[in-house]
């Protein structure tokens, strides 16, 4: 008799196996009642811009009477979006604006969404985490290679490059005079870019500028003025020491000091011209006393002195 209960129960263990067997390879060839999945991988409720809701798109293949809820990362429901609303075949569309079901904002994390089918007593998990993210990112460093430079086209210190560290992945968002003139194409959290001096399309005139770092990351958060990174550079053509040289003897040699990139550049004084290298420029005075226009020149760029032979 025991034999035979032993037997009977093995037996029934095997037709319940094979029967749970059955059913999840059945429920596998069963096609989602979900599908065309589109959720929003981060947003943030506080930037004010397209991002601040997280959408939730989804293709029914049947109609039936939803209930749609957030949760946290430990499965705690924490926003209820949809509670018994008939939803027909097709497209639908649902959006979380971060806050809690007690009216509060969400703390900053990783949230999913659930949808319960009612008539097909089914309860998908969306596997498409949503981010919440309301912290903006820091420039931590920026560095230009060099604080001056020449954007007049010998390949001789054109331009500027700067290299940045943000305190996460974000596009680099570059300002001069408030206006914005660089964002980068990456979300590079350490990169670099280069600026030739130009604004609006024009080669900006010799001085000093001061451009303004920032950032926004893939939530849309965007670093706050006070908290923007400031870079100031010279931008300079070829230029002389001295605006007046006097005191000069007829015919005698004088120095002026040429600030310059360029390895050659051209010089005329008087009727004379020529062509001299190095930040040295030395030349002979006219014979006949009076003054005299010196004009340094390079690539149509110039900077003019006066000079006065007694």
């Amino acid at each position: 008799m025991q034999r035979f209960l032993s037997t009977a129960t093995i037996v029934g263990l095997l037709i319940a196996t094979a029967a749970a067997f059955a059913i999840t390879e059945r429920l596998k060839l069963t096609k989602s009642p979900i599908t065309g999945t589109h959720v929003t991988k981060t947003f943030s409720p506080t930037c004010s811009c397209a991002r601040s809701k997280a959408k939730i798109s989804v293709k029914l293949r049947r109609s039936d009477t939803v209930d749609v809820t957030v949760d946290d990362a430990h499965r705690r429901p924490v926003r209820t979006l949809v509670v018994g609303d008939r939803v027909s075949r097709g497209r639908a569309v649902f959006s979380w604006d971060g806050t809690t079901d007690g009216g509060g904002r969400a703390p900053d994390g990783v949230y999913l969404v659930q949808i319960h089918l009612d008539a097909q007593h089914r309860t998908i998990l969306l596997p498409n985490a949503i981010a919440l993210d309301t912290t903006a990112p820091e420039v931590l460093e920026a560095t230009p290679n060099r604080t001056q430079f020449s954007p007049d086209g010998d390949h001789q210190a054109d331009s500027v490059t700067i290299h940045y560290t943000l305190s996460e992945p974000a596009h680099l968002l570059v300002f001069f005079d408030g206006r914005r003139i660089v964002r980068s194409h990456l979300h590079k959290p350490a990169d670099a870019f280069s600026w030739a001096g130009r604004f609006e399309g024009k080669r900006l005139p010799p001085g000093t500028y001061t451009l303004t770092l920032g950032a926004v990351d893939l939530a849309g958060n965007t670093t706050p003025v006070a908290r923007q990174a400031h870079v100031r550079v010279e931008l300079r053509y070829i230029t002389l020491a001295s605006r007046r040289i006097a005191g000069l003897r007829a015919a005698r040699r004088f120095d002026i000091g040429v600030s310059t990139d360029a390895k050659r550049y051209s010089w005329k004084l008087g009727a004379r011209r020529g062509e001299a290298r190095g930040p040295d420029l030395s030349l002979v005075a006219p014979k006949r006393p009076g003054r005299y226009r010196l004009t340094v020149s390079e690539r149509g760029h110039s900077d003019t002195a006066i000079v006065v032979v007694g």
